[in-house]
């Protein structure tokens, strides 16, 4: 059974960085897309960043490109979304997914899920 459990959340300043890693398990996942979305009180789930899980074809929204990078930590066996200079409008619970096949931005076309990791950022 494919888990995905999210790390590295918790409270950072304005400005500041933070690197969020999510560990799959439960199978083999060459093939997969792995993806990161947000999502804020009282907002829908958005879509962060995708990456096959071979490390290639990394994709971040148009909004947070320049600030977030996704990439593939082989000795963790995980998927990072480093963030950096980190927004108030950055808070949000961050959440991981997985699907096999293609990269996809929708929530939809994911069927796997962590429980999400909090990212506070304070001013």
């Amino acid at each position: 059974q494919v888990q995905l459990v999210e790390s590295g959340g918790g409270l950072v300043q304005a400005g500041g960085s933070l690197r969020l890693a999510c560990a799959a398990s439960g199978g083999t996942f060459a093939g997969y897309a792995v993806g990161w979305f947000r999502q804020a009180p009282g907002k829908e789930r958005e879509f962060v960043a995708v990456i096959r899980w071979s490390g290639g074809s990394p994709y971040i929204a148009d909004s947070l490109k320049g600030r977030f990078t996704i990439s593939r930590d082989n000795a963790e066996t995980a998927v990072v979304l480093q963030m950096d200079s980190v927004k108030l409008e950055d808070t949000a619970l961050y959440y991981c997914a997985a699907r096999w096949g293609a990269r996809a931005t929708s929530v939809d076309a994911y069927d796997y899920w962590g429980q999400g990791t909090q990212v506070t950022v304070s001013s």
